[in-house]
């Protein structure tokens, strides 16, 4: 029995602790009629444009993933149908930070903004929303090739560091979303908004793993291409749920690539469309390019440099000894020799000490909350690193519980106590802890003394790999990047609320078949009090063609929408992509047949 609600879906209930916290409600009921017309129009446009363009899979993986035409999909569905292929899905407010998004893939859980696009957003918002994850990231879920890279990827992308620009970007990105996205927004804050992204964005300096990755994950997950570069089909969920980029990306201006190590090399504006795409032969092709990545990774490569990554980062990491001791912690000093390898690494603030992504007994962040400092290294003139000795041969050097010993280590370090415990997992000395102890350097700089306490000093050859995070996230009741900025909710006015009330009516006269006569007064009342609106008269439209009521209405009908393409530049692609769909219907749920 989950104690949170998993949709009974065995993906769902994987979830650790430390990404459950970013679970909300759906609350279904919050949709208003608008935004379920919304929905209903993007996704009729995409069925008629997109078997055409995306790739094959998407089409048939709509009806596979749950999602109708008609309605805002409902989780629980969801659930039930992405179950099948081993994936589940949970809401978010928002966006949320990249590694975690990236973890949840990892677990095969897709990420979806609970909130939908606003109507003057339709074709597409930077923001995330039901239409991006939902139309988008879902129905590609269905092929087996896509979903291994896709969680692939995100086992990867969890362990990317983190510089601190990156949690300044993150913060600006989300923000923008909010305000983009928020009812009722002065024009001026979005502005703002944009001015500072934009400034954050140009001043970045060099790009960390996650920012490079974010490109990789930005041009292939969101924007990417298959096939050939004459003939490239559409798979990316940005492009798949962007009823205008959809279009415009396959226009020959739009620079076509192939995919290679190169692409992260090309950074992004998500408040523009994009001067270029990226094509990929096959799926496989994708996943040798993130293993070439993943090769440069701290995770693969440990050592100085990816030492110096974590302190960068400023958050919690973890360094890996060649023992296998997992420090998990803020990094903040670290010691070098004349060629540049490590001699010590020290963290500060809680830290803990894991092993096989397991904390230690006794060695979580209240035990260790000041921080940890240890040597790295071989002990002077003896040839076998230290965590490969037994009990037999560390007698020999005089480790022996109870006893005092000196230690003096390659790099010149020198410790001196007393031996209180040894801790041996998998036939690795991973820890020794001492008593009345002082650990200094040839120097004679002072980095343990006695009156700080009993010191456990990690057993190592090198540090062997970094990673972002802990090791162990939920012992260590990981303190995730909060956002300052918080998502707004959206309080309408009597108007907007009556405005609600009739696409409801709309909505229900469609779906009875009943209340023809009802229409012209919606009319009526749509002409005089909601002159901006277009896409309820196009529903009302819509009805009278298909049911043949009035020939003189519908024309009065065609007449505005005319009227209004012709002197809204905005809504002219709108309004005169809902006339074709009108005119070539699509009013059912996709079938396996299409």
């Amino acid at each position: 029995m989950s104690d949170f609600n998993d949709f009974n879906n065995q993906q769902v209930a994987k979830l650790p602790k430390h990404l459950r916290q970013y679970i909300v409600e759906q609350h279904y009921e919050k949709y208003t009629p608008i935004d379920q017309a919304v929905w209903r129009y993007v996704m009729r446009q995409n069925y008629s444009y997109l078997k055409s363009v995306a790739f094959y899979p998407y089409i048939k993986g709509l009806q596979r993933a749950g999602l109708s035409i008609e309605y805002i999909p409902d989780l629980q569905s969801m659930n039930d149908n992405l179950g099948k292929i081993g994936w589940g899905a949970v809401t978010v407010d928002g966006f949320i930070p990249p590694a975690a998004f990236m973890e949840y893939q990892s677990y095969r859980v897709l990420v979806i903004a609970a909130d939908i696009r606003q109507l003057n957003h339709i074709e597409y918002t930077p923001a995330p929303d039901i239409i991006h994850e939902g139309a988008g990231h879902a129905p590609i879920i269905a092929d087996t090739d896509y979903n291994n890279y896709l969680s692939y990827f995100g086992s990867i992308g969890a362990k990317a560091m983190f510089s601190s620009k990156d949690f300044e970007l993150y913060e600006a990105i989300r923000k923008l979303s909010i305000v983009k996205e928020a009812h009722g927004v002065d024009e001026e804050e979005i502005i703002a908004a944009e001015k500072n992204l934009k400034y954050i964005s140009d001043n970045m300096g060099e790009p960390s793993e996650m920012a490079l990755l974010g490109r990789l994950h930005w041009w292939t997950v969101e924007y990417g291409l298959i096939g050939t570069l004459e003939n490239p089909k559409i798979y990316g969920a940005a492009l798949l749920s962007s009823i205008g980029e959809s279009a415009t990306c396959m226009n020959s201006d739009v620079k076509k690539i192939w995919s290679d190590i190169n692409t992260i090399n090309y950074p992004y504006d998500i408040t523009k469309t994009q001067p270029q795409l990226f094509v990929t032969e096959t799926f496989q092709n994708l996943i040798d390019v993130l293993e070439a990545f993943a090769d440069t990774m701290a995770f693969r490569r440990g050592g100085a440099e990816s030492i110096l990554k974590a302190m960068e980062c400023k958050n919690p990491s973890t360094a890996v000894y060649s023992s296998g001791l997992q420090i998990t912690g803020v990094f903040t000093d670290v010691g070098l020799d004349k060629a540049d390898e490590l001699t010590f690494i020290k963290t500060s603030g809680p830290s803990a000490l894991a092993f096989a992504g397991k904390q230690l007994e006794g060695h979580g962040k209240d035990y260790h909350a000041d921080g940890f400092s240890s040597p790295v290294g071989k002990l002077k003139r003896v040839e076998k690193p230290l965590e490969n000795h037994n009990r037999i041969e560390l007698e020999l050097l005089g480790i022996i519980e109870g006893k005092r010993v000196e230690l003096n280590f390659e790099s010149g370090i020198n410790l001196n106590g007393i031996v209180n415990n040894i801790i041996i997992k998998e036939d690795k000395i991973i820890l020794i802890a001492f008593e009345n102890c002082t650990v200094k350097e040839d120097n004679g700089n002072i980095l343990f003394m006695p009156e700080w306490g009993n010191y456990d000093m990690a057993v190592g050859e090198k540090i062997v790999s970094v990673f972002n995070g802990a090791a162990d996230k939920d012992a260590y009741e990981e303190i995730v990047f909060v956002s300052k900025a918080e998502t707004r909710k959206t309080e309408y006015d009597d108007q907007t609320r009556q405005l609600h009330q009739l696409y409801q009516q709309i909505r229900h006269i469609r779906e009875t078949a009943t209340g023809y006569e009802e229409l012209p007064a919606i009319f009526n009342e749509l002409k005089t009090k909601y002159r901006t609106d277009w896409l309820s008269v196009l529903e009302i439209l819509e009805i009278v063609y298909h049911n043949q009521l009035n020939a003189t209405f519908e024309k009065e009908l065609r007449i505005y929408l005319e009227m209004k393409s012709a002197t809204e530049p905005d809504h002219t692609k709108l309004i005169n992509d809902g006339l074709h769909i009108i005119a070539n219907p699509v009013t059912q749920l996709i079938t396996e047949e299409d």
